[in-house]
């Protein structure tokens, strides 16, 4: 019975060990991956930071309408990063810290398993020297029987019970860590990307405001200094033919002309109709 007690008790021993090893690698690799992931979640918030600052300098060059709106947007999306960097430390907190800790667990559960092969193996150290005991002593067998079968008894009960307990514990407490990690995480990334889609709603809302017929307007107005119209006038007359600047002349002073050429003509009538009165008062004399 007690040789099959111990080979029990190696292959549970054996479970141990597979369990702590098992996770000790792959936590160990979510860790590590986990941790990447917080780094290249804070370097992508450095990014966009410099990101920030290069809308905001453009749009300072930009017309009023543009400048406005990219402005607005600047401002959305660096609200969104200081979302980033409150998930960014969260992660670090409740996923990434649980997990580096593990590693103390796991220390702890193989000092609990190097303790219970040290105990079997002594029960098994005694087993073995009572198998001797009776092989020299055969006398005194029962006496020797009964002592010794009994000690080895209790201790091959309290290190069975030992491993099952550690056995248990362990995978109760893994089973617990992992469902609370992942439930963070994900709580973490819903919070953050709930956020995200509300912030580039509104950057969204008001790029579309952008009106592009007064920005083109201002730039147009923006190629001509204010006086170009009376300096275009200056330059048309200019570059005109001298044919084609006394027509133009003609037809600025076109009024005081008519009126001087309506007086000569009417005084021409007046001349002639005196000769005419003249002439026939001489012819009656």
């Amino acid at each position: 019975m007690l040789r099959r007690s111990l080979e029990n008790r190696d292959a549970q021993t054996r479970q141990l060990q597979d369990a702590v090893t098992n996770v000790e690698k792959h936590f160990g690799e979510l860790c590590q991956i986990f941790a990447a992931y917080v780094r290249k979640t804070a370097r992508l918030r450095d990014k966009a930071d410099l990101l920030v600052n290069e809308i905001n300098v453009y749009a300072s060059t930009e017309t009023p309408k543009l400048k406005q709106g990219l402005k607005t947007f600047a401002d959305e999306f660096a609200k969104l990063q200081d979302y980033r960097q409150a998930e960014v430390e969260r992660l670090e907190a409740k996923v990434v810290e649980p997990l580096k800790a593990y590693g103390t667990i796991v220390k702890m559960k193989r000092d609990d398993l190097k303790a219970t092969l040290t105990a079997r193996n002594r029960e098994a150290k005694q087993l073995t020297q009572l198998e001797r005991t009776r092989q020299r002593n055969p006398s005194d067998r029962h006496v020797i029987a009964e002592t010794e079968l009994q000690r080895a008894t209790m201790d091959a009960a309290r290190t069975t019970r030992h491993l099952e307990e550690t056995i248990d514990s362990f995978e109760k407490q893994k089973i617990k860590d992992i469902k609370t990690i992942f439930s963070e995480f994900i709580t973490i990334e819903m919070l953050f990307h709930g956020k995200a889609l509300e912030v580039y709603t509104a950057a969204y809302q008001n790029i579309q405001k952008i009106d592009e017929e007064e920005d083109l307007e201002v730039f147009r107005n923006s190629l001509y200094p204010p006086d170009y119209s009376s300096r275009l006038d200056i330059v048309r007359a200019n570059s005109k033919s001298p044919l084609q600047r006394s027509l133009s002349a003609k037809c600025v002073s076109g009024t005081g002309q008519v009126s001087t050429c309506r007086v000569r003509k009417d005084q021409q009538i007046e001349d002639d109709e005196e000769d005419e009165d003249l002439d026939v008062t001489e012819e009656e004399n």
